[in-house]
């Protein structure tokens, strides 16, 4: 059979080529079919996603996604015939939930064969890592149709943690570091009282619950309600740091922690000096501002040393997927109500295949009422560097064009966007990621928002250097400098997107907690209710740009727009905004409950039948 080229990349900016990787190496092989339904998952996720919907909040339970997601017999047979050419008997293939991944353990010799390919050793020049990579594979021209993708291959991966700086010096804080700040509003303190710190110049839980409106609110579902939070690039998440934290900013939280689960070769150290910043600075406020909230911090495998073996002695891991995989697997109600994820690649360094596939996945899990939120990046449209003459944003296609550097996954349209903010009153910070996604279209629910603000930029600017047509982010934004965290033992301030969204998470933990206490769904897929009537309980953030690419880059403008989104939140207004649900949608989540009640059969296109 003749095979044909599937995917080709050159190999990203940093990697450097260490030559052909070990013939006996065994690799782990993903091999990606087609989700047959996925179109019809997605216009599901629409409707149980507007509150405007009669089918609002009939969250889809797991076997109801597996439906929709199973790849057609054709695409099955069509693969494990492929298999058993190459000598692979089915006692040495796994499949997924719904079968639309299938996994092989090979040697590189023969995973060349298969895919007509070399896999080559790979190292980053600056972090020093060590990937089994291929730049290109090609399949038998029969298969392209059953087979969407196959992994690791060419994704250079893992994910890089979106913080911008890392200020480690102690801080004492019983002095006030800011001895003159601006009066706040009437009826606000912008002093937290237990540290004297001014939360203009540092950021603890006490500063967002004022800025944010959750003073004061009392958690009440949190038997039903819980928090992720993501891990990835060998970031472990400190206990002792935790209390030491809560010790000072949640002094009722004081002996409570969090879970950790283990992913796919994930790692859970808790030597004190091995602490992660980002891992750190997650856990610490997205389980400090929705406290007591139940929490837990995924450690997904995906940077060396992982799990290494005699076999198995570089990463070949897929941490997107294998986390994804490992969610979409769990029993329904054990998925977090919300999860939060400050980790991130430019859009152009992820294969379109991958990107697509990774991005639907995030689509099955907000079918199964999670509410998922990303960093925006910490580049503004790239690089982060207004000077034209030393800016760093070219495509990696070959043609080396300049161009604004989306990110993923912020750019996909599956997801929640988190940008950043600063100061108070709230601005824009300068290194707040956004713009418009190379791989995937603008959604329909940002469509109004999004052509506002592109009518209101001036004729011609920044033509060419990105799509105006893409999906557009971020979609809200957050407090993103200075966040006092504890690290290895010692107070740091930390800034970067990688705050915002923890920052976000948490106050939409707490709206999860009212709609839970209220008897309704959680919020689940986010995008199209913020868009919609959510947006009037956002603080609009008007002033700032993010610099890159040697241009100012996007302004924050009244309404969306590319650098802060939506704005920030403001807790008792979107708590009243949810609260107030159409009928319609209100009656949607209540037949949804019913049909768990009284264990009624869910048809795939979520019609209940009685038994």
């Amino acid at each position: 059979m003749i095979p044909r080229l599937k995917d080709s990349i050159l190999p990203p900016r940093h990697w450097i080529d260490l030559g052909p990787a070990p013939p006996t190496e065994v690799i782990t092989l993903r091999i990606g079919l087609p989700q047959a339904r996925f179109s019809e998952l997605e216009r599901q996720l629409y409707e149980i996603s507007d509150p405007r919907h009669e089918r609002y909040g009939q969250h889809l339970m797991k076997e109801q996604v597996d439906e929709l997601v199973r790849p057609d017999p054709r695409s099955v047979e069509a693969v494990d015939a492929w298999l058993a050419e190459h000598d692979i008997p089915e006692g040495r293939i796994q499949r997924s939930r719904a079968g639309d991944w299938v996994t092989i353990l090979v040697p590189i010799a023969q995973a060349e064969q298969m895919l007509h390919t070399e896999f080559h050793l790979w190292k980053h020049t600056r972090d020093g890592r060590v990937l089994i990579r291929a730049t290109h594979y090609s399949l038998p021209e029969h298969l392209h149709a059953h087979i969407e993708l196959v992994q690791p291959t060419t994704y250079f991966g893992p994910p890089k943690p979106m913080s911008t700086k890392l200020i480690i010096k102690p801080l004492n804080i019983n002095l006030t570091i800011s001895l003159n700040p601006p009066p706040p509003p009437p009826g606000k303190s912008y002093t937290d009282p237990r540290l004297n710190v001014s939360c203009t110049d540092v950021i603890t839980v006490y500063c967002l619950q004022q800025l944010y409106n959750t003073s004061g609110y009392n958690p009440a579902a949190t038997t039903k309600n819980s928090i992720g939070i993501n891990g990835f690039d060998g970031q472990f998440a400190n206990q002792a740091d935790l209390q030491s934290f809560y010790n000072a900013e949640v002094p009722a939280a004081v002996n409570t922690s969090f879970n950790t689960v283990l992913v796919n070769g994930g790692q859970n150290d808790q030597t004190l000096s091995n602490a992660g910043p980002e891992a750190d600075l997650d856990t610490q406020f997205a389980l400090g501002l929705s406290f007591p909230t139940p929490g837990t911090f995924f450690s997904t495998g995906g940077s060396p040393p992982f799990n290494p073996d005699v076999l198995t002695l570089v990463d070949t891991n897929e941490p997107y997927d294998d986390w994804l995989q490992f969610m979409l697997g769990l029993r329904d109600g054990a998925i977090p109500q919300t999860i939060t994820t400050s980790y991130g690649d430019d859009e152009q360094t992820v294969p379109v295949a991958y990107a697509t596939r990774v991005c639907q996945e995030f689509a099955n899990l907000g079918c199964r009422g999670a509410s998922i939120l990303f960093s925006s990046g910490d580049g503004g449209v790239g690089d982060g560097n207004p000077d034209p003459s030393s800016q760093q944003c070219f495509s990696n296609d070959g043609t080396n064009r300049t161009m604004f550097i989306p990110q993923f996954p912020a750019s996909c349209p599956f997801v929640t966007a988190v940008g950043g903010t600063t100061g108070i009153p709230e601005v824009a910070t300068y290194f707040s990621g956004g713009g418009f996604s190379n791989y995937f279209a603008r959604p329909s629910y940002q469509n109004d928002a999004v052509s506002h603000y592109l009518g209101s930029l001036p004729s011609g600017q920044y033509q060419g250097l990105f799509n105006s047509s893409g999906r557009a982010y971020p979609d809200v934004s957050a407090q993103s400098e200075n966040f006092l965290i504890w690290l290895s033992g010692i107070p740091v301030l930390i800034s970067g997107t990688s705050a915002s969204a923890p920052a976000f998470a948490g106050v939409v933990a707490l709206l999860n907690d009212a709609m839970l206490a209220a008897g309704k769904p959680p919020l689940g897929f986010l995008n199209p209710l913020l868009y919609g009537a959510g947006a009037a309980g956002m603080n609009d953030i008007t002033v700032g740009n993010a610099p890159g690419c040697g241009t100012p880059g996007f302004n924050a403008t009244k309404g969306w727009d590319p650098v802060t989104g939506l704005g920030t939140p403001d807790f008792l207004k979107l708590k009243n905004i949810f609260l107030n649900y159409p009928l319609g949608g209100l009656l949607g989540g209540l037949l949804g409950a019913v049909a768990k009640t009284l264990s009624l059969s869910v048809s795939a296109d979520v019609t209940v039948k009685l038994l």
